[in-house]
């Protein structure tokens, strides 16, 4: 039981209130009061305010960006049997490496684009990086002609970063498909893939060629979850970060 008089407890409360004002007086800007909106200060200095929620808990995502090479524009290269009947096309290949590696990525937790070959969200794209995933011809050049090529952009603002997303690149999809690096065969061309002018400058990308649709079909075709892995390998390597060992990739200086 609460023994004080009432006179000493009005006193102290007078007291508390007192102080809570003058503190709060303080910290109310002085227009506050010539603008005759002071009780409404007040009354949002004295609530609590919840947390946005949102802010504490969403975490922004990283984006990647996937080029299916050819989709939306032309066929790419294509595979005819001994009738001259169209077996198999690029694009199509491409596509559905393209569309597998979107869906790992999203599993990861990443936002990725699945894009064009010449679609209109390149111009000023900006990514954590840009993969644009192609295949090489049907035909058959020589039992060499297996593996795959793996070139960056030239035109990068760090080509630091861009070589560290090819050696990533080519380390894990190595690793994961058990084919070779053809970097013997990488051309121009593929470093001066035209996205690679139409994104970001501060964008890395890189363009990779999964295999010949001639000695590498078999793989490419009825194996695509794994070569679609090879890629994710690749680009998770880079965004975390991961060791590699020493592989030899084409100096990107030009």
């Amino acid at each position: 039981m609460n023994s004080k008089p009432r006179p000493v407890r009005a006193i102290q409360t007078t007291l508390g209130v007192a102080i809570l004002l003058a503190t709060l007086f303080t910290a109310l800007p002085s227009q506050g009061l010539a603008n005759g909106n002071f009780y409404e200060r007040l009354s949002l200095l004295l609530t609590p305010q919840a947390e946005d929620s949102a802010s504490t808990t969403t975490k922004p995502q990283v984006r990647i960006g996937i080029v299916a090479g050819h989709l939306g524009n032309d066929s790419g290269a294509v595979c005819v049997d001994g009738n001259g009947n169209v077996t198999l096309t690029e694009a199509d290949v491409n596509l559905q490496i393209a569309a597998l590696v979107e869906q790992q990525l999203k599993q990861a937790g990443y936002t990725v684009d699945l894009l064009n070959e010449f679609d209109t969200r390149l111009n000023g794209y900006r990514a954590l990086a840009i993969v644009s995933i192609h295949n090489d011809s049907c035909e058959y050049v020589n039992d060499e002609a297996t593996g795959f090529k793996v070139a960056a952009a030239l035109n990068t603002n760090d080509l630091n970063r861009a070589n560290r997303l090819t050696a990533c690149l080519v380390d894990r999809y190595q690793k994961t498909t058990g084919l070779a690096f053809h970097a013997g065969s990488i051309t121009p061309d593929m470093r001066e893939y035209h996205a690679f002018r139409e994104i970001d400058p501060s964008a890395v990308a890189a363009i990779i060629e999964t295999g010949f649709l001639n000695l590498d079909r078999e793989l490419l075709t009825k194996e695509t979850d794994r070569v679609a892995a090879g890629i994710v390998n690749g680009i998770l390597c880079f965004a975390n970060n991961e060791n590699i060992e020493a592989t030899p990739i084409p100096n990107l200086a030009p």
